[in-house]
């Protein structure tokens, strides 16, 4: 390995945009839902959406980021 090589590959690299996406998409899907009344309460922080999908879809993010980092570059990998 050469002294000017970078630690990770494009594959690395995509696994990291791609675990990005995921966990920005499940922090969308967790946003809004306020009430227009603050006296007021909406069922709607309740959804499955808000309480079950968006989590889901954080944790599968960090997951892939994980993996991401942790994934050893083959040699035939390397450009």
């Amino acid at each position: 390995m050469s002294k000017d090589a970078f630690i990770f590959n494009k594959k690395n690299y995509t696994l990291v945009i791609i675990g990005l996406a995921f966990v920005a998409i499940g922090f969308i899907l967790m946003a809004g839902g306020g009430a227009e009344d603050p006296a007021g309460f909406n069922e709607e922080i309740f959804s499955a959406r808000r309480i079950t999908w968006a989590p889901l879809l954080i944790l599968i993010g960090f997951g892939i980021e994980v993996f991401a980092i942790m994934r050893k570059p083959k040699e035939e990998d390397a450009e």
